[in-house]
């Protein structure tokens, strides 16, 4: 496994394709796709999470293979990447995630819906006093802890509330292709955690938590205490 850093090289901008690449998010997307595309039939191996520092894009990325390195506008820096995590072990994380909940409807069929959003809802639901209404702040935030707390044993770790932050809740949409519109959300997590079941929890380093990951989510950075 790799871990890579990917940014903009310092030629990016005199480059034929990078206004293209920024014209929409997907576009954006695709061209960090590219970088592991050696073929129409390969699957997706890979995790990532696109920051913003300033004004220039910052791309992390857990692969099982190297980024190809032949592009103008990206400037790659790759590391092997195979972390020695134990039983206990205390670390700092941040995770981009797409936090859902599946619920089934009045025919039986399941749908997934935003966690935030599914909360909101909830509470609209009840007709509190406007004086009782907490914040969208505080709904994301609740919505958030209940999500990344119920997940934590399966993922093989643990998590104290206390020391969780859930925040940057942004609601994507954009076209693909052919017109066909996508639509998720992303929640932002940082904190620390304890390790419960390091295999689980290695597994989860490489493939991810969540869903969306095509689009970004699930790529958990960690730093140990």
């Amino acid at each position: 496994m790799y871990f890579s850093r990917i940014t903009l090289s310092a030629t990016a901008g005199k480059t034929s394709g990078f206004w293209k690449i920024f014209q929409s998010p997907y576009t954006l997307h695709q061209s960090i796709w590219e970088m592991f595309s050696d073929h129409a039939d390969r699957n997706r191996d890979f995790i990532y999470r696109l920051d913003n520092q300033g004004v220039r894009p910052v791309v992390y990325v857990v692969s099982s293979r190297l980024p190809k390195q032949d592009s103008e506008i990206w400037a790659v820096e790759s590391k092997p990447y195979a972390p020695k995590i134990e039983t206990g072990t205390r670390l700092s994380f941040m995770l981009r995630a797409n936090p859902v909940v599946s619920r089934r409807d009045e025919n039986n069929k399941q749908h997934r819906h935003d966690v935030v959003m599914d909360l909101k809802t909830g509470i609209k639901a009840k007709k509190l006093p406007k004086s009782e209404m907490p914040t969208m702040t505080a709904i994301v935030h609740e919505a958030g802890l209940n999500w990344l707390v119920e997940r934590a044993e399966k993922n093989g770790f643990f998590v104290r509330p206390d020391d969780i932050r859930a925040d940057g809740y942004r609601q994507e949409r954009f076209t693909k292709r052919k017109g066909r519109q996508i639509r998720y959300s992303t929640l932002d997590f940082s904190g620390q955690l304890s390790v419960t079941e390091p295999d689980i929890f290695l597994s989860k380093l490489i493939k991810g938590i969540g869903s969306a990951k095509g689009f970004g989510c699930g790529l958990m950075l960690v730093k140990r205490v």
